[in-house]
């Protein structure tokens, strides 16, 4: 009776693992279908054309540039000080304007010089009528010796005299311009045109003419210079510019480098280098008609030592680096990539100069160039493009310590 039991039970398991058998050779033979008719779809998905932006090499203008911090200088720099002392009675200028030079600025109490003026004039009305005394006597003296009526050495004396009474009249009439000069010097002027700074003493202060500090300064802005400071090793070809008689534009930026502020000459090299910092001075002048330009305010200086003529030009971000050197993916007539090796020149950052390489007319890849491989084959995912040569001069930044 126990038997049957046990039959009854075999047989159900028997057909599950029967069941579980056919189930699995079922998805073995989907999954051998799916990858005979799946698997060259996918390998020629891979094996298709790579598309690329591209660009084509032209032959343009790369201008060369220096690029180096530098610190706006006004033109001049002149504190206005008293010329002699007294109470300041009157300050005529407002802080921050600009000044003609002749400009009366200030004054200082000019009583006691004029009581001073008027002491000389009278002292030399009195020499003055002394002197003539001395003359008339002389002259009467010389008629009575023709009569031998005086000694000739009376006449030698009176000679004598009248000399040093007109000695005493010329230090009059010294002492008479000193005076009105100082009447001048009470009348304060601007001795430059340039914009005058903040006040620097008020009126009815005792000022003297030994003061460092003075009454206000002037700095003449326009034009305006700017100093700054390039390597020695950059120094030769623009010695060589100036000498051959090019003006070298210099651009001034702000000091994050992003905005220009005005264009301006190069117009003085120092003559020596910095052998701290192995840096040369040079100097920039701006005309500043609009004063944007403020001093001892930094800048950055483009200086545009020459511009190179007719040179290959790729974009930028076309050039690679790697085992090879510097190369370039060169698109052939068959849409066929090659690497092509070559010699940058210098960069603007948009725009890279091929001194070896490459002839205007190529094509070469400039987006896509990391999927690619030397022989794939690649479609223009745009149109060809020419890198334009409009962009920003090449720049060669310094650090500011050599701006010092």
């Amino acid at each position: 009776m126990v038997e049957p039991v046990v039959d009854g039970v075999a047989k159900p398991k028997r057909r599950w693992r029967s069941l579980i058998f056919l189930l699995i050779i079922i998805l073995l033979v989907g999954v051998f279908t799916y990858w005979r008719h799946a698997g060259p779809s996918a390998t020629t998905h891979v094996a298709s054309a790579q598309a690329v932006g591209v660009a084509k090499v032209v032959a343009g203008p790369m201008p060369e540039t220096v690029t180096a911090l530098g610190t706006v200088t006004p033109t001049a720099t002149v504190t206005v000080l008293p010329q002699l002392s007294g109470y300041l009675t009157d300050v005529a200028f407002t802080e921050g304007e600009s000044v003609t030079k002749g400009q009366y600025l200030a004054q200082i109490d000019p009583r006691p010089y004029q009581v001073q003026l008027e002491q000389y004039t009278a002292q030399q009305a009195k020499d003055s009528a002394t002197l003539a005394q001395a003359k008339s006597d002389l002259a009467r003296y010389e008629i009575l010796q023709k009569q031998d009526s005086i000694s000739a050495q009376q006449v030698a004396d009176q000679k004598f005299l009248v000399a040093q009474e007109t000695a005493t009249v010329q230090v009059d009439q010294a002492q008479i311009d000193t005076a009105k000069l100082d009447l001048t010097y009470c009348h304060i002027i601007a001795p430059v045109a340039g914009t005058v700074g903040l006040r620097l003493v008020d009126p009815g202060n005792y000022v003297t003419s030994g003061s460092s500090t003075g009454i206000a300064v002037i700095t003449t802005i326009s034009p305006i210079t700017v100093i700054f400071s390039i390597p020695q090793t950059e120094l030769a070809p623009v010695l060589t510019e100036m000498q051959s008689g090019a003006n070298l534009v210099a651009s001034a930026y702000t000091s994050d480098d992003a905005t220009k502020i005005a264009d301006g000459t190069l117009t003085a090299v120092d003559n020596q280098v910095n052998t701290s910092t192995g840096t040369v001075k040079l100097r920039a002048t701006f005309a500043n008609t609009n004063s944007i330009l403020f001093p001892n305010e930094f800048v950055n200086i483009h200086l545009t030592v020459r511009t190179l003529q007719n040179v290959p030009l790729v974009p930028a971000q076309a050039v690679q680096s790697g085992a090879p050197g510097s190369y370039v993916y060169v698109v052939g007539a068959d849409n066929t990539v090659s690497v092509q090796t070559i010699t940058p020149g210098i960069t603007d950052g948009i725009n890279t100069v091929i001194t070896k390489g490459l002839t205007p007319g190529q094509v070469v890849v400039t987006d896509g160039v990391d999927r690619l491989t030397n022989g794939m084959k690649v479609t223009i995912a745009t149109p060809v493009a020419a890198p334009s040569t409009g962009a920003a001069p090449h720049k060669k930044h310094l650090p500011p310590a050599a701006a010092q």
